[in-house]
């Protein structure tokens, strides 16, 4: 499927699972390739992501559809941040 790749910027970016991860702020091209290879992700989902910069990039293939929202797999969930209770049971 063929689209116009300015139609994903600004579009809110959600996991498998419903949870919000971002909006679109821009792409990662490989020009020599004719390919996308990742989403410039802004407004970040601050319980998934622990990083101090504004934005993040997220790899291509973790896409798996968009529309009037990007869809990607859940594999964010182990980006997520830990809070003091879960260290305290790894520790144990």
């Amino acid at each position: 499927m063929r689209a116009d790749i300015t139609s994903l910027f600004g579009l809110n970016i959600y996991t498998e699972n419903g949870t919000y991860v971002g909006k679109v702020a821009d792409l990662v091209l490989d020009v020599d390739e004719r390919a996308v290879r990742g989403l410039a992700v802004s407004d970040i989902n601050r319980n998934i992501f622990e990083v101090t910069s504004k934005g993040i990039i997220i790899p291509y293939r973790w896409v798996i559809t968009s529309g009037d929202i990007v869809l990607i797999r859940n594999v964010v969930n182990k980006y997520r941040k830990y809070n003091k209770k879960d260290k305290e049971e790894e520790e144990d």
